[in-house]
């Protein structure tokens, strides 16, 4: 399994970290008294979303590794995961987004699935 390189940061920063688990449940109204609730699946996929402050060389290698190492962000990836500090299975849900930082560092954005 590919890993998430050791080039790149591995904490995020920290007013960027959040963490959402998927809705794994199928809520069915009644004409009276609550509602009936069921299990729609036990494989429910959690979202990680992660800034890190990169430099010019973190960002090509972030580049690369997106693009040429998980074919356009097609392939998973082992990443350990910034809260419970265990290693994950990961896939991007969409390409890194980069922003201004100062002239040396960007931020990168990055949107991951947690994989069951």
């Amino acid at each position: 399994m590919t890993t998430w390189p050791d080039t790149l940061p591995v904490s995020p920063l920290l007013d960027s970290f959040r963490e959402t688990v998927s809705d794994s449940v199928i809520r069915t109204s009644m004409e009276q008294g609550p509602a009936k609730l069921r299990r729609r699946t036990t494989a429910a996929v959690r979202e990680l979303f992660v800034s890190y402050l990169m430099s010019k060389d973190q960002v090509i290698a972030l580049e690369a590794f997106y693009l040429t190492t998980l074919q356009g962000g097609s392939l998973s990836f082992d990443f350990t995961h910034p809260r419970i500090e265990t290693t994950v299975s990961c896939r991007f849900v969409k390409p890194p987004e980069y922003g201004s930082g100062n002239g040396n560092f960007f931020k990168v954005t990055i949107e991951l699935e947690v994989l069951p």
